[in-house]
């Protein structure tokens, strides 16, 4: 080999080469700090968050890896065909903090959709599908002290599943 007296070039790494390695191994470390959750559009009507928990997401709550399906009539789990894919609706819930709602499998444009039953309206809480991924969940709703919610399905605003009031 003949030698330009430029040792890194003989490597075949320049200085600008190890620079450039070094800026990719470190965005690839950001990436995999990065949470991966379902955060792209939360959006609640004007009466969501009055209650304990409201506004967090499950993982926020003390209730974190407690949430469970209940026994919701006609079942915690729904299924809908939409664009191709069967989608699943995925209710849960825990009785210290309240419940959420979850979708797999889902395109963009599909929102997971919590509802809590209130007098003479309905409070709703929504999370859409993020880019790049196919699910979302939504933050909690509080239907703790004989309140009701369910989860609902939406995908470009037509409701496909929904569960039952629980």
């Amino acid at each position: 080999m003949i030698s330009n007296g430029n040792r890194a070039t003989d490597r075949g790494t320049g200085r600008w080469g190890w620079r450039a390695l070094l800026g990719v191994v470190f965005a690839f470390g950001l990436a995999a700090l990065t949470p991966f959750q379902a955060q792209a559009a939360s959006l609640q009507s004007a009466g969501y968050g009055v209650f304990a928990n409201e506004g967090l997401y499950p993982e926020q709550t003390s209730c974190s890896g407690s949430f469970t399906q209940p026994n919701v009539p006609g079942g915690a789990t729904k299924t809908a065909v939409y664009a191709g894919r069967t989608i699943t609706l995925k209710y849960f819930y825990s009785p210290g903090c309240g419940s959420f709602a979850r979708i797999d499998n889902a395109p963009q444009g599909c929102a997971a959709h919590s509802n809590r039953l209130a007098p003479n309206f309905t409070e709703w809480v929504l999370e859409s599908v993020d880019p790049g991924i196919d699910f979302a969940y939504t933050k909690v709703i509080n239907n703790l002290d004989g309140r009701l919610s369910k989860a609902v399905l939406f995908c470009d605003n037509q409701r496909l599943a929904e569960t039952a009031w629980y």
